[in-house]
């Protein structure tokens, strides 16, 4: 499902227009990709799915073609844990 087919499922689910159904999935993603940004608190939808920045350490790694050891710098990434709801969903129940 791409987004303007997610975007008409919205529209229809929550009989509002598609323009609002829009507006309110940009809306989640920027709050989301905000509170990640800060990184001190994660986003919870409760039973479906929590956001949270996780720190990486840096480490050594090898590049594939030459065989040279590369260090990589400590970063951040995005975990992403899907709640009880849909796991549920994904068995089928």
């Amino acid at each position: 499902m791409n987004r303007s087919e997610l975007v008409a499922a919205l529209s229809e689910r929550a009989e509002v227009t598609r323009k609002d159904a829009d507006a309110v999935l940009t809306a989640l993603a920027e709050t989301v990709g905000d509170v990640v940004a800060k990184g001190d608190e994660k986003v919870t939808v409760p039973g479906f799915l929590t956001f949270e920045r996780i720190s990486r350490a840096a480490r050594t790694a090898r590049n594939p073609q030459t065989g040279d050891p590369l260090e990589i710098p400590a970063g951040y990434g995005v975990k992403v844990s899907a709640g009880s709801k849909l796991k549920e969903a994904a068995k089928g129940k």
